[in-house]
């Protein structure tokens, strides 16, 4: 994930010494986000972006989505320049917080971002009735943005990241505001972006969104990439050459739960015990509403 030899046309994007700042009291002095970042993300592949608050993650998604220019270093995405008129239409972006016209109904709010990424009004007028229903705002799609929930605007926020069909997806803490349907959403947003080869960045604290979609991750500490590398050799890591593990297993009765226990010790690891899996909030939910207990 650090600079390599490949070509530009093989990089989603590349951020060479890459500096940003921004002034504080009357504008004499700055604060740094962003200190020599060095990073780059192959073409179709998913990277988490994690830190503690303040960590840079944002204002960096800024910079791949062009809205900012960087104060030092040179920023790359999909072979030119972010602000570049023909490149910012093939990024799509979710902002942690909800820009959008609040004024007017969801379906011409997404109708209107469609165009501006360039679709033709048809084109658009499909796109959005379509990415509407998808995400579960077909019965909202008159009604104006202002009287949208938080979630209901994250769901918004999902659609108009996609209308595009972008090859660069950003994605400021996605989950933030969903419920479980919600997050259904997003992994089939996740799903379909993947599968025609996008290219997706995910910046969020929930670590599991993160295990699920990316394959690796760049850890911002005080505005510096501190470490890049898969989940499970960042997280992972139990001492030197350990690997700390969770394993899902099904199908085993207590005495084939204990005599996986003593292999386990047989081969030096230790047993930290076991709970019974659960199901996920949106199982629950389904239940309920099919009547059951």
């Amino acid at each position: 994930m650090t600079p390599t030899a490949a070509g530009s046309s093989d990089l989603a994007f590349r951020l060479d010494g890459v500096g940003q700042g921004f002034p504080i009291g009357l504008g004499l002095r700055r604060i740094e986000v962003l200190r020599g970042i060095e990073l780059e993300l192959e073409r179709g592949a998913a990277l988490g972006l994690v830190g503690p608050n303040g960590s840079g993650k944002s204002t960096l998604l800024r910079l791949l989505a062009g809205v900012d220019r960087p104060l030092a270093g040179t920023v790359e995405v999909l072979g030119g320049s972010p602000r570049a008129p023909r490149v910012r239409a093939r990024v799509g972006w979710l902002p942690e917080e909800s820009p959008f016209p609040r004024e007017l109904g969801a379906r011409r709010a997404l109708e209107l971002i469609a165009n501006l990424n360039g679709l033709p009004r048809a084109a658009a007028r499909e796109r959005a009735g379509a990415l509407l229903e998808g995400v579960g705002l077909g019965r909202q799609a008159g009604t104006p943005l202002s009287r949208f929930s938080r979630g209901m605007l994250r769901r918004f926020g999902l659609a108009q990241a996609v209308i595009a069909e972008p090859d660069l997806l950003l994605l400021d803490e996605p989950t933030a505001g969903l419920d479980a349907p919600g997050c259904e959403v997003l992994e089939a947003l996740l799903a379909e972006a993947r599968g025609r080869g996008a290219s997706v960045v995910i910046a969020s604290h929930l670590i599991a969104d993160l295990h699920r979609h990316c394959a690796r991750l760049a850890v911002l500490i005080g505005g510096r990439v501190a470490a890049v590398g898969t989940p499970l050799e960042l997280l992972a890591r139990a001492g030197p050459g350990e690997i700390a593990a969770e394993v899902e297993v099904a199908g085993l009765d207590a005495a084939g739960l204990d005599a996986l226990a003593a292999s386990v010790r047989e081969r030096g690891g230790r047993w930290l015990g076991a709970r019974p899996a659960q199901h996920s909030l949106l199982a629950l939910y389904e239940r309920l509403e099919k009547g059951g207990a």
